[in-house]
């Protein structure tokens, strides 16, 4: 049975300037740079006649690509933390792709997601970090420039059973494709 889960890649550009902020934070577990991904939609364990009928049915999905900007760190868990994170905003067209994951996925039958959408790219699992250190880590590294990249596509991706999380295998991608322009449409205002 695989795991599966729908996400968007982080280019290898980024992903190396997220790694430049591993370290110094006692506790945590670093994921992999090439592990770097925005989770669109959880999927989970499922038998392969289900996974290949999902991978069919996210070929339907038709969205335009749209730009991803990354900034700031945050961490989740309150006072019990259990992530650190790079913040991705939550732009119209990635919550509106992201919503539609969710409601294909519902389609199959899963259970829908039990905790709001909150888009980011996780760097460091936590286990046993004190709040202090994480304030003092955030304090120290919690800012770095906007990073912006076009998601051209988004992937299918598997996940072996692993603390930490990865390493994560791309099954497939599909592509987000730009509008066409409507040529008789332009012509129409040059018409004398």
């Amino acid at each position: 049975m695989p795991r599966l889960f729908t996400g968007l890649e982080i280019p290898p550009d980024i992903s190396q300037s997220l790694s430049m902020l591993r370290g110094g934070l006692p506790g945590g577990r670093w994921v992999d740079p090439e592990n770097y991904h925005v989770t669109l939609r959880f999927i989970g364990d499922i038998d392969d006649d289900v996974a290949r009928e999902i991978a069919g049915s996210l070929e339907r999905i038709d969205r335009q690509p749209f730009e991803v900007t990354l900034q700031g760190l945050s961490s989740f868990g309150g006072k019990k933390p259990r992530a650190v994170v790079a913040c991705v905003a939550p732009t119209r067209p990635l919550m509106e792709l992201q919503a539609e994951h969710e409601r294909l996925m519902r389609r199959f039958g899963l259970e829908p997601e039990g905790r709001k959408f909150i888009p980011h790219v996780t760097l460091a699992r936590l286990r046993d970090a004190s709040s202090r250190d994480v304030a003092d880590y955030l304090s120290v590294r919690g800012y770095f420039p906007a990073k912006r990249f076009v998601a051209s596509r988004f992937v299918l991706f598997s996940s072996r059973a692993s603390v930490g999380g990865g390493p994560y295998v791309v099954e497939d991608s599909y592509g987000l494709s730009p509008v066409e322009p409507d040529r008789g449409a332009q012509r129409r205002y040059f018409i004398s």
